[in-house]
């Protein structure tokens, strides 16, 4: 299978990605920030055992990263590609995470929580990224004990993830919606119907290149399948709306809209220097043009793989070494000519 970010689902165009996080904890032990270094390393032998012992091929498609053992950087790219979480990067625990090969799934062990079950999937893919969360959550709880209580359900370090303790979330990208100010009323909205919009990483982040995270606030008292489709139906009416407002926007403003997105493109194809906010905000004016028709020698997962390209993270592990500030902006603007460089031509073939 593709990376999530080199795979095209529905709705694409607007949906990035799906994704569904279970938070879970071992009766055994007590909750990570409550626990002895013994007790945490214990969590991840007895969560390897757990997802291995009975079928070996789920073994083969796993690798178990413990980030005590691997450089900031290394880290960092993880964080990027959103298999963890910034905490757990940044954790003075005994962290680990189990991580698939085609990085579509992530166990993050000894965050908040015991584990973070997560899998990602590319456009609006709910339901599939929910099934594979819940087969993989089925096979540890046949050896393993969960902390659960039949009036609350499954027990957390938060009490805002007690009850099923599911996270359902769409990255949407919602050019549109932002330039006319319309994103005002869409977060108003989903507050009163009790979702979160957040930015590119999550709870405190920006929505950095007009990418912003829906998800769900209210995880007790409602099914797994309730949760899931309120936030797909939530989406879809999002979706909706930006749809129409991007064939607003060009009928209305046409030329200026047009450009704005070549403006873009062309600063992303000659430019020297490019910090990291103003990479996202080009690169998304020309995922908007791509969207229209625009641009047609590139495509939504060029865009993808070029976002997560240019992190401070990824950007040094394709130097090869540590970059200041300065000298990353001037890298960025490399990476990015290279590769719209490279896609032209072979356009042109």
């Amino acid at each position: 299978m593709n990376k999530w970010y080199i795979d095209v689902g529905p709705d694409s165009d607007i949906v990035v990605s799906s994704r569904i996080r279970l938070a879970r904890n071992f009766d055994a032990y007590p909750f990570p920030r409550r626990s002895l270094k013994e007790h945490q390393e214990k969590i991840i032998q007895d969560t390897c055992e757990a997802l291995f012992s009975s079928n070996p091929k789920i073994k083969e498609s796993f690798r178990l990263i413990r980030f005590k053992d691997i450089l900031p950087v290394e880290r960092q790219i993880y964080v990027e590609k959103r298999l963890i979480s910034k905490e757990l990067a940044e954790s003075s625990l005994e962290t680990a995470a189990l991580i698939s090969a085609d990085e579509q799934i992530s166990i993050m062990i000894n965050e908040e929580d015991h584990l973070r079950i997560q899998c990602l999937a590319s456009g609006m893919q709910l339901e599939k990224a929910f099934d594979i969360c819940n087969y993989l959550d089925n096979v540890i709880s046949d050896k393993v004990d969960y902390a659960f209580s039949d009036t609350m359900g499954y027990l957390t370090s938060c009490p805002t993830n007690i009850g099923t303790a599911i996270r359902a979330s769409l990255m949407l990208h919602l050019p549109a919606l932002t330039m006319t100010g319309y994103i005002r009323t869409v977060l108003e909205s989903c507050g009163k119907l009790g979702l979160a919009v957040r930015g590119l990483y999550g709870e405190n982040t920006e929505a950095y290149g007009n990418m912003y995270q829906l998800s769900n606030q209210v995880t007790l008292g409602r099914s797994e399948n309730d949760i899931v489709m309120s936030v797909k139906s939530i989406g879809y009416q999002i979706i909706e709306q930006e749809r129409l407002l991007r064939v607003e926007l060009l009928n209305r403003t046409g030329a200026k809209l047009e450009d704005r997105i070549m403006r873009s493109y062309g600063i992303l194809c000659f430019a020297r220097t490019l910090s990291s906010d103003e990479a996202l905000q080009r690169l998304s004016d020309v995922r908007l043009g791509i969207d229209l028709g625009l641009i047609q020698n590139l495509t939504e997962i060029d865009i993808n793989e070029l976002m997560i390209k240019i992190q401070p993270g990824g950007l040094q592990k394709t130097a090869g070494r540590l970059l200041k500030p300065d000298e990353r902006d001037t890298f960025r603007a490399n990476c990015v000519r290279d590769a719209i460089g490279e896609k032209t031509s072979k356009s042109e073939q």
